[in-house]
């Protein structure tokens, strides 16, 4: 990432230091969102097979008045804060009802992506010029802190896009208790799930066919040669992508075509590579109702209310503290 400080260097390679010494070999895809990484995230969400986007896109754009009566505070007034926004683009549904309905609200943007951030930016100063924002670049969980307030205002959480399906499901749970420590008796928090379906439906949507979600995780690669001085050749590795209906879940891998090494400078290591030896990338976790309402409760948190799409694809469920 442009501007990365030495420190967020130096995790970043001790992260990949751990990831391809252990045994399987993995990476971390919190990684996967330098600039490149989100400029072809946002490309994804525009395939046919990544249904995730349309479904919670369909919920903002049927639902907004459900969802303003839901977010409302008597006065009318909270503050949204969105984590991971991206281009911002379902957001700006709701922000454009909220200002219709003459709510007083705010907008705080965080992303990892200064360049992301820029563009949100930049299309909502032009579209809503009476909006106050106030975007913030860095690691959400670093900006948590931050959140806390003593002015009484209501605020509304936002994680949207199913970005809680990359989490482990103690990962998730330890998320969810650090937002609610940052949250007032008042405050609600909106989240993205993507519910169980059809296993083809999920499968495609990890392994499309144009490729796109193909270069995204060899994308990473690329971050390592760049920031740590690697010298991964990416036509040596392919992307495969499953889905395990038992788990619910859908893994993403790259796999090492040959016997090969690799070098990482940053890290004065050589890493051995098998041939067709995976280096697991990602879990993307779908969600039952009840899945759904247990991570609520053990985070500290009540299902107030929950949104659906007309396929029953995707559910964007909103919790109070």
């Amino acid at each position: 990432m442009k501007g990365s400080t030495t420190a967020e260097l130096s995790q970043f390679a001790d992260d990949v230091l751990r990831g391809l010494s252990s045994t399987p070999k993995e990476l971390s895809s919190k990684y996967f969102y330098d600039d490149e990484g989100s400029r072809l995230f946002q490309e994804i969400m525009k395939l046919p097979e990544y249904y995730l986007t349309g479904c919670e896109n369909e919920i903002f754009s049927t639902q907004t008045n459900e969802i303003h009566r839901a977010f409302a505070n008597g006065d009318n007034a909270f503050d949204l804060i969105e984590l991971g926004a991206g281009d911002g683009t379902k957001t700006a549904v709701l922000v454009d009802h909220f200002l219709k309905r003459n709510a007083d609200i705010s907008y705080s943007p965080i992303d990892i992506s200064q360049e992301a951030l820029d563009a949100l930016t930049e299309k909502f100063e032009r579209e809503f010029p009476a909006l106050r924002m106030n975007a913030m670049n860095g690691d959400y969980f670093k900006i948590l802190e931050s959140l806390r307030s003593g002015d009484g205002r209501r605020k509304v959480l936002l994680f949207l896009g199913s970005n809680i399906g990359n989490f482990s499901a103690d990962q998730s749970v330890a998320f969810f208790r650090s937002l609610r420590e940052v949250m007032s008796d008042n405050d609600l928090l909106l989240v993205g799930f993507d519910l169980q379906k059809d296993p083809h439906v999920i499968a495609n949507a990890y392994d499309d066919a144009a490729g796109v979600t193909a270069k995204f995780n060899l994308n990473l690669l690329t971050r390592i040669n760049r920031e740590l001085g690697g010298n991964f050749d990416l036509d040596k590795f392919t992307h495969y992508a499953n889905y395990r209906p038992f788990e619910g879940s859908a893994r993403s891998f790259l796999v090492s075509r040959e016997k090969q090494t690799v070098r990482i400078d940053a890290l004065g290591r050589d890493f051995e590579f098998d041939p067709w030896e995976a280096v697991f990338m990602e879990i993307s976790q779908k969600y039952s109702l009840k899945m759904i309402a247990d991570l609520a409760e053990k985070s500290g948190f009540t299902v107030k209310q929950n949104f659906f799409d007309g396929k029953n694809y995707y559910c964007d469920s909103l919790w109070s503290v």
